[in-house]
């Protein structure tokens, strides 16, 4: 690795700590504690010293004993409270790094959702934190103690003796030219396994998500090698761990023993040469000991540091991702005519979807997309919802571009009732209820709920509005949830009502009782739908005929009927499918 990069790998973990504001009156009362436990630690050997050089029966004195005793005492102690309070801000840190990253893709547009792999996003949230955590809780304390005992023990040893300690640094080269080789493969390795489980993770959350599609497939095989092969991956990079790891530590240890060697040897010539005396040595070796010990948790510090600043790097790029563009301005005046002007889009590094759209949505009155499949119906509703950004011109409410407003002032104006109905685990009563932050009485579910003809059903549950619905809504029927989203959206009581091919996927008894529903939900409001039935295109006061990108057409249905030649075959076939029916 290039200092470069490695000072990059320093200040970025650094830069994340600090972000996370830990707690420094802990942090300072920690190193005090640790300074006076290696202060402590540091009198052992000058003790032991003295009683060799000095020993006799009547040297021992009781205050000796008791002070001695004392010391280890309050030295195991405060090592103790040392010890738990660096693990105690190491965890607030990695809480914090978790809170900012959970808050930051809580923000991030649908752009970068569209480009990453949720799997892999979580992986980032679960694996990189987990391996950050396993840095600070674990090693942080050791290193920062460590780093303490070694340069006390050395200040001291070259008080003793000099020369010896000049024998003993020796040793400092060959263990950084060890860890810096090791070090860097190691950091490359960790790299590839962080990768290679996001890639796991987002095979697994793929799979297991949509586990009925897999096993109606007859997939189970094909899955499983997909799976194989990414243990099989991770597999080769901690065996490769392993190796780096069986070199590391017996490498030291061999520098260690040879340190021990040496320093023994040429002690002993300095003590039988009265240089040196013989509790001297003996407390030379503890001091000795005293860094010996350290140096391997600091080598394994510097390893889970390699780890680390892989999956620093990646936290940081998602930190330092771009969120939502927001405004401050709040929506005053609602019953406003919308206006797409000279709109054009088109998604990263592709054509344009959207290509000079322009047309107005009356307050209070519905207006229909209709075109066929591709023509770029559901971008343009997720440029109404500011998912994304136009490339060339602007979405107006009355006078104001959408951009001025805030998305939360924007967004809570508008209801959506997707063909999906996408429904999160928890109960009836909870999907309902989602996105709202005020306590909502039963009362207003119970009435929502009959508004959107979903209290019928709701009633012959069991559990009634207490129902778990499953994982994505499984429990329910695609109708049964289409109308727990009309029901939530009555709750939310929104001014625009944006409704994409709400009943395209029902069958027909479920289609009228949802049509009904959806009637009452857009009476009073502006409603804005992307329809493939003529029956919901008939009663628009506008139709938008959208084909490739452009608007082919627009007016009223007699109109259109008239003047546009895709839009009467797409009337005749719905009447002929209306026929076959």
């Amino acid at each position: 690795m290039s200092k470069a990069k490695k000072q990059i790998g320093w200040r970025s973990f650094i830069r994340m700590v600090q972000q996370t504001n830990p707690p420094k009156l802990l942090i300072g009362i920690a190193l005090l504690l640790s300074l006076g436990t290696t202060g402590v630690s540091l009198l052992v050997p000058l003790f032991t010293k003295n009683l060799i050089n000095d020993f006799s029966l009547s040297s021992l004195s009781a205050g000796k004993i008791i002070l001695l005793v004392s010391a280890m005492l309050i030295q195991a102690l405060a090592s103790g409270v040392s010890i738990y309070l660096l693990n105690h801000i190491g965890q607030s840190v990695v809480a914090g790094i978790r809170d900012r990253l959970w808050k930051k893709l809580l923000v991030l547009p649908i752009s970068y959702y569209d480009e990453h792999q949720s799997g892999e996003t979580v992986s980032r949230m679960t694996n990189d934190t987990a391996v950050v955590k396993t840095l600070i809780t674990d090693h942080l304390t050791n290193f920062i103690s460590g780093v303490i005992s070694i340069i006390g023990s050395i200040i001291v040893l070259l008080i003793l003796d000099w020369k010896m300690t000049i024998v003993m640094f020796i040793a400092i080269p060959l263990a950084g030219v060890i860890l810096g080789v090791l070090g860097k493969k190691m950091h490359q390795v960790s790299k590839g396994m962080q990768d290679e489980t996001a890639k796991f993770t987002s095979v697994l959350q793929q799979v297991l998500s949509e586990v009925r599609l897999v096993k109606s497939s007859n997939a189970e095989q094909i899955e499983y090698q997909n799976g194989k092969k990414g243990i099989t991956n991770l597999f080769q990079y901690g065996l490769k761990e392993a190796k780096i790891q069986a070199l590391i530590s017996p490498l030291m240890g061999l520098i260690i023993m040879v340190l021990l060697v040496l320093i023994l040897g040429y002690g002993g010539m300095r003590v039988s040469s009265g240089a040196l005396t013989a509790g001297e040595l003996v407390a030379f070796i503890m001091y000795l000991f005293q860094i010996v010990m350290p140096m391997g948790q600091l080598a394994a510090f510097f390893t889970q540091f390699q780890k680390a600043s892989g999956a620093t790097e990646r936290i940081i790029s998602i930190m330092d991702s771009d969120v939502e563009e927001d405004a401050s301005l709040e929506v005053q005046e609602i019953q406003q005519n919308i206006v797409v002007d000279g709109l054009d889009f088109s998604y990263k590094n592709g054509e344009d979807v959207l290509k000079n759209i322009s047309f107005e949505v009356e307050a209070e009155k519905v207006t229909a997309i209709v075109g066929p499949s591709g023509s770029g119906k559901t971008t343009l509703f997720s440029l109404i919802e500011r998912f994304y950004q136009p490339k060339e011109g602007d979405i107006r409410l009355g006078k104001n571009s959408i951009r001025q407003f805030s998305l939360l002032s924007w967004r809570s104006q508008i209801g959506y009732v997707s063909q999906e109905s996408p429904i999160v685990s928890g109960t009836i009563r909870d999907n309902i209820c989602y996105g709202l932050d005020r306590f909502v009485k039963d009362e207003e579910i119970h009435r929502v709920a009959k508004m959107a003809y979903a209290d019928q059903f709701i009633s012959e549950l069991p559990q009634g509005y207490d129902t778990e619905v499953g994982e994505r809504g499984i429990k329910l029927s695609g109708g049964q949830r289409q109308r727990i989203a009309i029901a939530r959206a009555f709750l939310r009581n929104p001014k625009i009502l944006m409704l994409d091919e709400a009943t395209s996927s029902l069958d027909s008894n479920s289609e009228l009782v949802v049509q009904q529903a959806l009637k009452n939900l857009m009476r009073g409001r502006t409603t804005i739908i992307i329809a493939h039935r003529l029956s919901t295109v008939i009663d628009s006061d506008k139709i938008i005929f959208l084909d490739k990108g452009t608007i082919t057409g627009s007016g009223t249905h007699e109109q259109l009927l008239r003047t546009h030649p895709l839009y009467r075959q797409f009337a005749q076939q719905q009447l002929r499918n209306i026929e076959l029916a």
